[in-house]
């Protein structure tokens, strides 16, 4: 395999994103690449499909209000403390995007499947929910191993074209750590491609340091890496910064209307790519 290329800027990660993409993205606090979305914006990408390991919030409500995101297979999309995440809720009631509705567990389990190179993944706790009545795509049988009477859900396994998420450190060999965030660590096992923005360079090589191998990534599971520092604001990264609470609550107020939201784009998105 190739090594994976370094050095690169957000913009050109955006760039290697097709249109169509079913891209696996991780929660809020898990190391979400918000430059990468940022830049996903700029460049109109149209006819995405997200996988949120296993929630989402400004990350997914940017890309649909923003015209980007035909589909969305999740638990929840929510600004938590600061209200709805309005351009998905318009999306949702104007029927402009398709929902997977799906719990924690089925994502999680759907990704296992891919990762270990398997068709499916059973799953017992969604028999009996809404969830599972309205997922067609889930199949329900008899437990092979049990006597009779034992039905268990099976879930399809999800390979996502692209796991798309920012790291906390990256090296000039194309090792990303991301410590303890493990669905970061599913996402890079289960997907076609990795690609990743992180926060620093590491010098020298994460894999030859004790303190950092158990969470780091090797390059057998990264394509691409970008150097960009606050990559996941205004998001936070665990041990880097914390979430930037007031421009958070900035964005759920402009984005409960289509002209705020288009304010917001014009200032935070676009603005900033004419001003570098």
């Amino acid at each position: 395999m190739d090594a994976p290329e370094i050095y690169l800027s957000a913009d050109e990660i955006a760039s290697r994103i097709p249109d169509g993409a079913l891209i696996g993205v991780p929660k809020e606090d898990g190391g979400a690449a918000m430059e990468v979305t940022r830049a996903l914006i700029r460049r109109k990408a149209k006819g995405l499909r997200l996988f949120t390991v296993p929630v989402s919030s400004i990350q997914a409500d940017m890309l649909i209000g923003a015209g980007c995101v035909d589909e969305i297979e999740t638990s929840g999309v929510s600004m938590g403390e600061f209200g709805f995440a309005c351009r998905f809720r318009a999306a949702v009631q104007e029927g402009t995007i398709k929902i997977k509705d799906a719990t924690c567990p089925a994502l999680y389990a759907e990704l296992q499947a891919s990762e270990k190179g398997v068709p499916f993944m059973p799953l017992r706790g969604i028999l009996g929910s809404d969830i599972h009545a309205n997922r067609d795509d889930w199949m329900t049988i008899d437990n092979p191993l049990a006597d009779s009477g034992d039905p268990i859900v099976l879930l399809p396994a999800v390979k996502p074209d692209v796991a798309l998420f920012h790291a906390r450190y990256g090296d000039r060999y194309g090792n990303v750590w991301v410590g303890a965030r493990r669905e970061c660590v599913l996402l890079a096992h289960a997907s076609a491609s990795t690609l990743v923005t992180v926060e620093e360079i590491w010098d020298g090589n994460l894999m030859d340091d004790d303190r950092m191998l158990a969470g780091t990534i090797p390059p057998i599971y990264v394509d691409t890496v970008a150097h960009a520092p606050q990559g996941a604001w205004p998001l936070s990264l665990n041990g880097a910064y914390e979430r930037d609470g007031v421009h958070l609550r900035e964005y759920a107020g402009a984005a409960k209307t289509d002209d705020g939201f288009a304010a917001y784009l014009d200032q935070h998105v676009f603005g900033k790519q004419a001003a570098a």
